[in-house]
């Protein structure tokens, strides 16, 4: 597939207003359903407005800044949802999530680092898979300040988005707008969510006795 099949391709895909919506609708979403292919739509529009850029194409395409707000702000709503919908879910919803090792330790290991001040899991915990979910629904049902909550899901959606785009912008800039460049932009994505991941499981290190 040449350059401009490939452009036209991804142009088709990504195409007018209505991917801002769908977009937006995918990352809101992906806190309940981690299987929506967000990070995939982001980057394959931000590839496809790089190359028609470039190219002069079309000004149909989206646009970046506009993709990232979109992103951003889409990646914080739904945070905020999935926090509230926690905070309100009542006995029930305690008990499932002490049913949830996973859940439970996430819940536990948040509200530490919140306490301390530090909320740089959030952030992680927004490019690991399903990490996301855990955090967001863990600080709802831990019953977390929004203050202590809200202004580091903020600052994850915002790296999110932006590291996202800017994946896109990358692989336009050096491979084109081809369905290559945006797998491997995708690739990249996956691995970054794979060290996330890692970091988050990394058992913490226990403070030094004082002498």
């Amino acid at each position: 597939m040449n350059l401009l099949d490939s452009l036209g391709s991804l142009r088709s895909l990504t195409a007018g207003p209505w991917i801002y919506p769908v977009v937006a609708t995918s990352i809101l979403l992906d806190v309940f359903l981690p299987v929506l292919p967000s990070g995939f739509l982001v980057i394959t529009a931000a590839t496809a407005a790089t190359a028609a850029t470039a190219t002069a194409a079309s000004p149909d395409v989206p646009s970046l800044l506009p993709l990232l707000l979109c992103a951003a702000t889409a990646s914080v709503l739904g945070d905020f949802l999935a926090y509230r919908l926690a905070r309100r879910g009542g006995a029930r919803l305690d008990r499932a999530i002490a049913r949830s090792r996973r859940l439970s330790l996430a819940q536990e290991r948040l509200g530490t680092a919140l306490a301390r001040g530090g909320g740089l899991l959030v952030v992680l915990a927004r490019f690991a898979p399903a990490g996301r979910s855990v955090v967001s629904l863990g600080a709802g049902a831990a019953k977390r300040r929004s203050k202590e909550f809200l202004p580091w899901s903020a600052l994850a959606g915002v790296t999110w988005a932006s590291y996202s785009v800017g994946l896109g912008w990358l692989g336009g800039q050096w491979l084109g707008a081809t369905w290559f460049s945006a797998g491997v932009s995708t690739l990249a994505l996956f691995l970054a969510g794979g060290l996330a991941a890692y970091l988050i499981r990394r058992p913490a290190v226990a403070p030094a006795p004082a002498s």
